[in-house]
Formats: C-alpha cells, structure tokens, sequence
C-alpha cells in the first residue's frame, strides 16, 4: 500500500509543537516519519534529548520513523554499521544511509539483529545498489529514498528522476520521494526555498506533486520534506487517491447535466490505440448511445480542454476526450471545461489504458 509521511526536525521547534504535528498528520492517515540525525550532535545534550523524546512519541503513535545517517554518525553514536542497536533503542524504524560504505557493509547491515531497515540513496544514478545486491542483501530490509533539495533549480530533472526510480523498482525495492509544503518555513539545513525531490514540482501545490510522483507507478511512499504543513495541506494529501490519479476540472458555464455527469462521475480510461492529439475515452459513447447531444459550445480547442463530441459526429457522440494539443474545432465538438492549468502537465503522462477520474474544484 502506498503511504505518506512528515518530517521531524526537532532541533528547530518544541516538543509540543511536533507532537501536534505528529498527532495531525495521523489524523489523516500518514504512517512514515523522516528525521536527520546528521544535523543532530550528540554532544548538544538538550537538542539530542528532545531528538529522542519526538522520536519516542512518533513511534508509539505508529509512525515508522527513519532517520538521515552518514558513516561519520556512527562513531559519534558509539555505534558501527555491524551494532545497529542503539537506533532500535530510540525508537527508529530504520536509518537511510545518505552516503553510504562499499557494499559489502550494508548488506551486511540489512541482517541486523534489531530488524532496522536500511534505506539507501536513490538519486546518485550509480550502481550502488547492484553493488549491494551483488552481496546479497535481506531485501526485506532494503528501501531506496530519493535526496530532496533546499536549493532553487538543484532538484532532480525528471529524465534522471525516472531512470534512477526504475533501477530500484526493477529490483522489487520500496522507494520514496519528497514534496515540499508552501506553508513550511524550515528544514534541516538553513538554505530553505522548498524542500522538494523534482525541480519542477518547486512551485507547485503539494496534492500535484504527490499526485505527480504516484502517477509514475515508481513511487511507493511520498513524504513532505519541510516542516510544519497546513492542516489543509496534509488533508488534501489524505485525500488523495494513491492509486488512481483524479484530475481537478473547471466545467463550462453551460454544461448539460448529462456531459456533466459523464465528466464527473465515469471512471475513465485512454484508449490503447493512442493519438498524440487526444485522451480518448469511450464508453461514454456507448453508453449513451440513444442518447441525443446538442451542440452548444464549439470553440477553439486548446491543451488540457475536455471535450465531449455532439450528434453531428455521429458514432462517436457522447465520447470524451481531453486534447493534448491545440487543435481547430470541427464545428461539431463541444468544450466542456478544462483541466486546471497547474495539472494539465500531468495528462502528457496519461498512458495506454490507464483509468482516471475527473473531479471539479468548484
């Protein structure tokens, strides 16, 4: 089941505060927490304390909490990557490892005695993880977590993203990705200009990121990188249908109830035998095939418009289809609203056969 998740940086806001947090975001279903243990020193005894304290808490509500590590940390902790138990003691479901050793060690770490997963950098686009395989690993115990980035115009470009997503997903590994909140105001590192995994989602709303990253089917677990998200921002991601992406719709003024209806309330699917002009959905066609549809809004078609084709087209009246390009109007289509313009981006990646909603914002 694909899940959510918060992060937990405890050195910059109180107890209670990240309690609430923790509290709300299980109010709408999140289960993961990410936490870093690289900007915690454990000679800072108050600050490592309140780390333990939030941790603590987190878990016993539930959360499976992770925590940012580096070979350096080890040392300090009094630990080393073959005695992981003082993580288990602090309440941690695993660590992620955001440098790594030479292979060897963590596969050897994925066996440990506490049960703690170990969770591996997925933005390199190296062969890391064949080199951890190639010793073979408990892969129950292996998770792959992209990078985020606080810097503007740093984050992962897609192509990179998606290449990187699939050396993990081929392999069975469970992988993770950031969003970044607008209401945030703070991460681990004091360069904050949204904490997001993909550059492109940088200035986006956080439901079109996510409905973004679970739309490649290479995302299994998607987690808000930057602290505190808006109690709307973490409803609309407990919303969210993480398993069929739902696109938000402006309907045209004069919509007839049925078109409306079609719109709204059809599961919708593309047609296998795709056209690089079109997102064509067809039972509606079939559906309502006695059914007569008037002309009432011809006009000049652009990306993202939703269309639903009138009686003067014949066999194809009633079928709906959202152009991917802008086209000349026939005369005989009607424009029946629009896909909002901060998601039009994402019916580019609509593929063969796959279902789809519609839902209107208004």
């Amino acid at each position: 089941m694909r899940g959510l998740g918060i992060s937990l940086y405890p050195e910059n806001a109180s107890i209670g505060e990240f309690k609430a947090y923790v509290d709300l975001a299980i109010k709408y279903g999140f289960t993961r927490a990410f936490t870093c243990l690289i900007s915690i020193s454990k000679d800072s005894r108050g600050c490592f304390d309140k780390f333990k304290k939030v941790v603590e808490y987190a878990s016993l509500r539930g959360m499976k909490v992770i925590a940012d590590v580096e070979p350096s940390i080890f040392g300090e902790l009094g630990s080393s990557y073959n005695r992981l138990g003082f993580f288990k003691e602090m309440g941690l479901y695993g660590i992620r490892l955001d440098l790594g050793f030479s292979g060897s060690e963590e596969s050897i770490m994925t066996f440990n005695s506490s049960d703690l997963k170990i969770e591996i950098n997925m933005s390199n686009g190296t062969k890391y993880l064949e080199n951890i395989l190639s010793y073979l690993p408990n892969k129950e115990n292996l998770l792959g977590c992209h990078n985020f980035y606080p810097h503007r115009y740093t984050g992962l470009a897609r192509e990179h993203f998606i290449k990187c997503s699939k050396d993990f997903k081929k392999h069975g590994i469970r992988t993770v990705a950031f969003v970044s909140s607008k209401k945030a105001d703070f991460g681990p590192w004091p360069v904050n200009e949204g904490l997001c995994t993909l550059e492109e989602h940088r200035n986006l709303p956080i439901d079109v990121q996510a409905k973004d990253l679970f739309n490649t089917n290479l995302i299994d677990d998607v987690i808000i990188a930057n602290c505190f998200a808006s109690e709307d921002e973490l409803k609309a991601l407990g919303n969210l249908d993480r398993n069929m992406i739902t696109l938000n719709v402006e309907l045209s003024e004069n919509i007839p109830q049925l078109q409306k209806k079609i719109v709204l309330e059809e599961l919708h699917f593309n047609r296998g035998d795709v056209s690089e002009y079109m997102i064509r959905s067809t039972q509606s066609r079939v559906k309502y095939i006695d059914y007569e549809f008037q002309l009432f809004n011809p006009k000049p078609i652009k990306k993202g418009d939703i269309l639903i084709e009138s009686s003067l087209y014949k066999r194809y009246a009633g079928e709906l289809q959202i152009a991917l390009k802008d086209m000349d109007n026939s005369g005989k289509t009607n424009v029946v609203g629009k896909i909002v313009d901060q998601e039009i981006f994402l019916i580019d990646y609509i593929k063969p056969w796959q279902k789809f909603k519609l839902q209107c914002t208004k």
